[in-house]
């Protein structure tokens, strides 16, 4: 184990909040630190997301000790706390479960996590060594149990433990090997990337709401395509989708992607909600395969879209019909000179409709309507965007009443 009482991380930029609950814990006595992505961020100059906090306390005992939290989980009990809007995940110490040892349960997450453990312990059971440092904020100390401080000098992705075995045990780890990559700017360590290519078919095991969830962060990546590209060169991206992998296959297919995914990026500048994301991907895929004419309704409707909308992505229901609608209306507002015409009632329905603001961006970054015409449709929104936001509350209101 490796203390350094010099951690290369500014100590100002801690969360009050995540500090006061680690000051809070040792103070009754429990080895408490912060843990995981948080140091790694603090460590590679970025301001952290979510403060994770491990401790030798048990959940009840942190629960009676840290106010305004409780205690969620099934598998392993964790407490979150709430601070303001903010909520803070504290977890005991856990260590790597044996096979025989593991409670039953589905395939939700990988085995090891049902045993509490020490720190050193808990630190050898995450996956890559970036992910695995503690830091004290009250001592100012970095603790270094898997050598990560090296890691992180040389900006390399490194497994804990023997690749082969990892990823087998939860194949995830390969899509969250290819995300850490890319949006921390690492290189994978060699062990690792030849091992993800001998494994790449084991992502094919695991369940799809655990692979839609990673794609989602694949797409809120600063360069999607180019994580999918890797994806693709490991030989992952075929047993991940079958349909992305065809498209790669082509190259005419494979320009056209990165050209339409790079595009339509402005349609999710700040809105990072699913059915936002993952219509932006299909819609990418639908013109990069139809050479940028707009799809059709049969093309959207077939087989092997339709697979990839539902089995290889795992667009809800209610996503699905976002993004009819988002074609639907976009062919409506390429007609704007016709529907001008039909009155501000036909307009206010067309107002209405959920993916408006998204379609009117689609119509915008594709140059499929005249610049006039987006200018009309942003005015005229304006103009009966108050009257929306009485109608949804008065709706709102009669729900809640009933």
């Amino acid at each position: 184990m490796e203390v350094s009482h010099k951690p290369r991380l500014h100590q100002d930029w801690i969360d009050p909040h995540a500090f006061g609950i680690v000051k809070a814990l040792q103070r009754a006595g429990f080895e408490s630190y912060l843990v995981g992505g948080c140091v790694r961020d603090l460590l590679l100059g970025l301001h952290p997301k979510d403060y994770d906090i491990a401790t030798l306390a048990q959940p009840k005992q942190i629960k009676n000790l840290i106010y305004n939290s409780y205690i969620i989980g099934r598998r392993f009990l964790l407490v979150l706390a709430k601070r303001d809007s903010q909520q803070y995940e504290i977890a005991t110490f856990r260590k790597e479960t044996k096979a025989e040892e593991a409670l039953p349960d589905v395939e939700v997450a990988p085995l090891g996590d049902n045993t509490f453990g020490t720190p050193e312990e808990d630190a050898k059971r995450r996956d890559f060594t970036i992910n695995a440092l503690f830091y004290d904020p009250v001592r100012n100390d970095l603790i270094d149990f898997v050598e990560a401080l090296k890691d992180i000098e040389t900006r390399t992705l490194r497994m804990i433990g023997d690749p082969d075995v990892r990823l087998v045990e939860d194949p995830i780890r390969l899509l969250r090997a290819l995300r850490f990559a890319h949006k921390l700017e690492l290189g994978l360590e060699e062990n690792l990337r030849i091992s993800m290519q001998r494994n790449a078919s084991s992502i094919a095991n695991s369940v799809l709401p655990r692979k839609r969830e990673e794609i989602l962060k694949l797409l809120r990546l600063h360069e999607p395509f180019l994580a999918f590209a890797e994806a693709f060169d490991l030989g992952i991206l075929e047993f991940l989708s079958p349909y992305l992998h065809a498209i790669f296959l082509n190259d005419t297919y494979r320009e056209n992607f990165e050209f339409y995914l790079n595009q339509f990026r402005e349609l999710i500048v700040e809105n990072f909600e699913p059915q936002h994301l993952l219509s932006w991907l299909v819609l990418a895929c639908a013109y990069a395969t139809c050479e940028g004419e707009w799809p059709s309704s049969a093309q959207m409707r077939a087989e092997n879209m339709q697979n990839f909308i539902r089995n290889e992505i795992g667009m809800f229901k209610l996503e699905q019909s976002f993004l009819g609608h988002t074609l639907q209306l976009s062919g409506m507002l390429q007609k704007t000179a016709l529907l001008k015409k039909r009155g501000p009632r036909r307009l206010m329905s067309i107002f209405r409709n959920e993916s408006f603001a998204f379609c009117l961006k689609l119509v915008e970054v594709n140059f499929e309507i005249s610049a006039r015409d987006i200018a009309f449709w942003r005015s005229s929104y304006h103009e009966v965007s108050g009257e929306l936001k009485t109608r949804e509350r008065a709706s709102h209101r009669v729900c809640t009443a009933t």
